[in-house]
């Protein structure tokens, strides 16, 4: 077992790396516009877990798939050179679903902030189902 910080930052340390060789030694053209979001560590640092992002189509997403998973053995091995650990860990690229959710928050937030809308037109010329002054008081019959 290792220190979940020395995990962490060991983490870190393999998003930049794998962000700078997407950027400088990939030349894979199926390679779309990618954002590394995170790179995270199992406990053992035995398997690094890469989540990206892709800007554009779907079309273009499965296509930096392909192009990452083609260059997961050179992306490894720059991994390995660059942190100097005794084990290089394997490689996972998982596509980050966090821009989908965000879509997804920001058509319910749309969603209630209409109906908020409706429900103060609604109040707005609404009108008291009783009386104006509903309490009774002395001398009224």
């Amino acid at each position: 077992m290792v220190d979940a910080a020395r995990a962490r930052r060991l983490g870190e340390r393999i998003q930049e790396i794998v962000a700078e060789t997407l950027e400088m030694k990939i030349k894979d053209p199926r390679l779309g516009f990618i954002t590394v979001t995170d790179a995270r560590l199992s406990h053992d640092l035995m398997d690094a877990t890469i989540f990206y992002t892709v800007y554009g189509s779907e079309e273009d997403a499965v296509a930096t798939a392909a192009a990452l998973e083609s260059a997961k053995g050179l992306i490894r091995s720059e991994i390995g050179k660059r942190t100097g650990i005794k084990f290089t860990p394997t490689v996972a690229f998982i596509r980050d679903a966090l821009p989908t959710s965000i879509k997804q928050i920001d058509d319910l937030l749309a969603v209630a902030a209409q109906a908020d809308k409706e429900l103060h037109e609604r109040a707005a010329g609404a009108t008291y189902a009783g009386d104006s002054d509903p309490y009774k008081r002395e001398g009224d019959d």
